[in-house]
């Protein structure tokens, strides 16, 4: 059976953390959907660079299908303030949600794990990495939804069937942060052997 994840682009994101997973994940043979998170249904995403991607489908086209519980996966690159404009969204925060409680598989990296995952409540006690700076807003005195942060490239807190979580710190790690998503779905082998392949 195909394993299949969908990636989300707000206007703001940070592309080498959207478009690595696309690119690894779709070398795994895994069926990558990019789904805007947009403002007029539009299909093309400006990234925080500049760089604009016309992405597969919108949104709100998916949800309007109640897809979540269909993907294996859903993808939140980082990057401001695309991350800001993904926790913004409620049909955004509706569709992580949504697969998180289908027991699916939850992977965000740079800001979004503090930005958009925090404050849905998915890092609540589960061990997780960001950005450096923003565990501060997951893991202060004051922060309703605490979760444990580390400084490891990836960190995988969970697994498939009980809603797992991957987290990665940065546009640097976004290769093994893809490496690590194609692990979870396809098991070691396929992700040792498109580590090899891109000499990872």
């Amino acid at each position: 059976m195909i394993k299949k994840a969908v990636v989300l682009l707000a206007e703001g994101f940070e592309e080498v953390e959207a478009v690595t997973p696309v690119d690894y994940l779709r070398r795994a043979g895994i069926e990558v959907t990019t789904a805007a998170v947009s403002v007029g249904n539009a299909l093309a995403v400006k990234g925080a660079r500049g760089i604009i991607i016309n992405a597969d489908t919108t949104l709100e086209e998916l949800s309007g299908r109640k897809e979540s519980a269909f993907w294996d996966a859903v993808i939140i690159p980082g990057g401001m303030p695309g991350a800001v404009n993904i926790a913004s969204s409620k049909e955004a925060c509706a569709f992580i949600a949504e697969t998180a409680a289908a027991g699916k598989w939850v992977c965000a990296i740079c800001a979004s794990p503090a930005i958009v995952l925090a404050p849905l409540g998915l890092l609540a006690g589960r061990k997780f990495t960001c950005y450096p700076g923003f565990e501060e807003k997951v893991c202060g005195d004051d922060a309703a939804n605490g979760g444990k942060w580390t400084d490891e490239s990836v960190v995988v807190d969970g697994n498939a069937g009980s809603g797992g979580i991957i987290t990665s710190r940065s546009a640097g790690t976004a290769g093994v942060f893809a490496i690590a998503v194609i692990r979870q779905l396809l098991g070691e082998a396929e992700a040792d052997k498109i580590a090899k392949a891109v000499m990872l």
